[in-house]
């Protein structure tokens, strides 16, 4: 049977060649994105154990200052300072990103940025 060629099967394509070369453990834990349409979701997980250390998602509510940007840029920015802040609680301060096979770009981008501007390093 022949694989369907949708965006999404190529991201998982991509997601599962990046897995199969980083991995988290509990000094480093692998910082995984994942991008919807409607929302964010961001966790730090320890692949030794295979739990999750901290996790936000953009259903929960930030305010801050995210400089120009706006709209699901600014929100993909604070979540990533939110998570940066609460793995600072965890002592943790250095991690993998984990991109999940999407573009390093737009609203993974400024995650990235606001996780590095939280303290976080990677």
């Amino acid at each position: 049977m022949k694989q369907a060629r949708t965006s999404n099967a190529y991201r998982l394509r991509r997601h599962a060649r990046i897995r199969a070369t980083i991995s988290g453990t509990a000094e480093r834990p692998r910082l995984s994105v994942y991008r919807s349409l409607l929302g964010m979701y961001a966790q730090l997980i320890d692949d030794t154990t295979s739990t999750t250390v901290v996790g936000v998602s953009s259903k929960e509510k930030f305010s801050g200052d995210a400089g120009e940007r706006t709209g699901k840029v600014k929100l993909a920015y604070l979540l990533g300072k939110a998570l940066a802040e609460k793995a600072k609680e965890k002592n943790i301060t250095t991690v993998v990103f984990d991109r999940g096979g999407f573009a390093y770009q737009g609203r993974v981008a400024a995650f990235a940025e606001g996780a590095r501007d939280g303290g976080l390093n990677f």
